[in-house]
């Protein structure tokens, strides 16, 4: 007999292990309908529904070796509700897609449900369908729905020159955690749980919206990769203050710990130079930044760290759309998909 401590999913059968996940879903507080019919139902009180799906790859975006199957889920989820607040709307959905090999586990598959709806749960939202099928490896694609609560989104475009630039949440602590993990110093453990489980703020984007946030982002890509979509939607330059930007004694200490490592890293004079980069182009933390005109009172969680101006001042203009105290940095400002190297 096959029990969901033991066996593999090939055991268990496509609709045991459906099953199995699905008693692992409660639903959240916009499902209508869920696991079990062709479609889910889920309620859009504004009349409209914000939607965002991403992909998460073994090997790519996580190893087995690093996460738990907890984590993964976790992340899964945490990608796409990142976007949905990144609008200014509430997260209300999740559908799960999983592929994987005949031989992963049953347990994992059931922890990497638990994380899902764990993290789905945080967020207000419930899992309310998806669909599995067999691949070499673990592939799952997470797409989340939200509602806008009546309130127009808050798009890329909106920045205008005056306003000011703010964040809310941590930068730089996933990518410290991935340079610890990679050459595994396990003395941080604050900063690997922050790759391994990033938790955003959700509840941060609804509320920039709600006092004026004219153009908003999630943090995947890294700060300055990200700033600059929102720079070149809106037709602006944005300069970042990088004394806003302190790193802080714990990146320091971390980025030390790595550039003494056997391993160590690449490109990087000092610690504080390492640290400085895991902040402005580290990605995957999935903080918030967004602008503000400059008479918004902002939320305690929210502090400024750059100003939005006209973009023939920029410095190297109109090439350069993001600098950093004034100046163009060198180099890619985060991760892109099918770059050289990446």
């Amino acid at each position: 007999m096959i029990t969901e401590s033991g066996g593999s999913v090939a055991d268990l059968g496509e609709w045991g292990l459906i099953a199995a996940i699905a008693a692992r879903m409660p639903p959240g507080p916009y499902s209508r309908l869920g696991i079990g019919d062709d479609s889910a139902v889920v309620a859009a009180p504004s009349g409209s529904v914000v939607a965002a799906v991403d992909l998460l790859l073994e090997g790519r975006h996580f190893l087995r070796s690093w996460s738990s199957a907890h984590d993964v889920g976790v992340k899964a989820a945490a990608r796409s509700l990142a976007d949905i607040a990144a609008m200014g709307a509430v997260p209300t959905a999740l559908l799960v897609a999983l592929a994987a090999p005949g031989t992963l586990p049953v347990r994992w598959a059931l922890d990497l449900a638990a994380g899902l709806a764990a993290e789905a749960g945080r967020a207000g939202a419930g899992v309310v369908g998806g669909d599995t099928a067999s691949a070499d490896s673990v592939l799952i694609s997470v797409t989340a729905l939200g509602d806008l609560a009546g309130r127009p989104p808050v798009r890329r475009a909106g920045a205008r020159p005056g306003d000011v630039v703010a964040v809310a949440g941590p930068l730089g602590q996933s990518a410290a955690g991935h340079a610890l993990l990679s050459v595994g110093v396990e003395s941080f453990p604050e900063l690997a749980a922050a790759h391994l489980r990033p938790a955003p703020p959700y509840d941060a984007g609804p509320e920039a919206a709600v006092v004026g946030a004219t153009a908003m982002i999630d943090v995947s890509d890294g700060l300055l990769a990200d700033l600059g979509h929102v720079a070149e939607a809106s037709g602006v330059w944005i300069d970042v203050d990088s004394s806003a930007l302190a790193p802080g004694a714990t990146l320091a200490r971390a980025a030390a710990a790595v550039l003494s490592s056997s391993s160590g890293t690449k490109g990087a004079d000092s610690p504080e130079a390492l640290a400085r980069g895991w902040v402005l182009t580290g990605g995957e933390d999935h903080c918030l930044v967004a602008t503000f005109p400059p008479a918004v009172a902002l939320p305690a969680r929210w502090r400024v760290i750059g100003q939005v101006g006209e973009a023939s001042d920029a410095a190297g203009a109109p090439a350069t759309r993001v600098t950093v105290d004034g100046a163009a940095c060198e180099g890619p400002g985060g991760w892109e998909h099918f770059r050289p190297g990446q």
